[in-house]
């Protein structure tokens, strides 16, 4: 389980634990990605509008229904699953419904978490289940104090950033891996209006998902 964390809201967090997940399941892996900012979700709504198929994003199983289902999760291989937040987050405890999540999943199947954005309590409970964590950043100065905060909360909870990938970015200057204290594993170009729709955008993430299998799935994942 990755958590995909950063820091204030709007870093690319959401767009990237999709895009990432997409590039998975381009390589055959059984995808589940969870929206895990159950205050502020996303993940469905993105995943509805991004899918040439166009699921409403009020009809994606949510985390809650994937964890109460009999048995274990069984993802499809050719595209991610993805769970909606809880539709009424204040009466589920998201620490014990995502480490349930993670039980129910087969252990060589990639979860992915777009976690809250920063250092709030809310983002620490994706961080306290997630073996690691992504950590995803603009290149302006602001964005990189925020997610460095972010990623001392992460080691804080023994949840140990693998990598950080900066979005919307042309180049990677020296200094950011060692700013945050972990490799660079990719960079996304800037695409607008709907970067998912950008081949260039997709490439990144094949890239991404490439050195992330390399890094941490290898001898975990069930991917190509």
């Amino acid at each position: 389980m990755i958590a995909v964390a950063g820091g204030k809201g709007g870093s690319g967090k959401t767009t990237t634990t999709l895009g990432l997940a997409r590039a998975l399941s381009r390589r055959g892996a059984p995808v589940v990605a969870a929206d895990a900012d159950w205050d502020l979700p996303n993940l469905a709504r993105l995943s509805s509008a991004t899918n040439d198929e166009r699921e409403p994003a009020a009809d994606a199983p949510t985390a809650i229904d994937a964890v109460q289902t009999e048995g274990e999760i069984r993802p499809d291989r050719r595209a991610p699953t993805v769970l909606a937040a809880p539709h009424e987050p204040e009466d589920a405890d998201a620490e014990r419904v995502l480490g349930a999540l993670a039980e129910a999943v087969p252990d060589d199947t990639p979860i992915l978490l777009d976690c809250p954005a920063g250092a709030s309590p809310d983002a620490a409970a994706p961080l306290r289940v997630a073996e690691q964590c992504l950590l995803v950043t603009p290149l302006r100065r602001a964005a990189l104090r925020d997610t460095a905060k972010t990623a001392a909360l992460a080691r804080q909870l023994n949840c140990h950033p693998v990598g950080t990938v900066a979005v919307r970015a042309e180049s990677v200057p020296e200094g950011v891996g060692d700013l945050l204290g972990c490799p660079v594993l990719g960079r996304v170009p800037p695409a607008e209006p709907e970067p998912l729709s950008d081949s260039s955008v997709r490439s990144a993430y094949d890239a991404l998902a490439r050195r992330l299998v390399a890094a941490h799935g290898r001898d975990r994942w069930r991917v190509a």
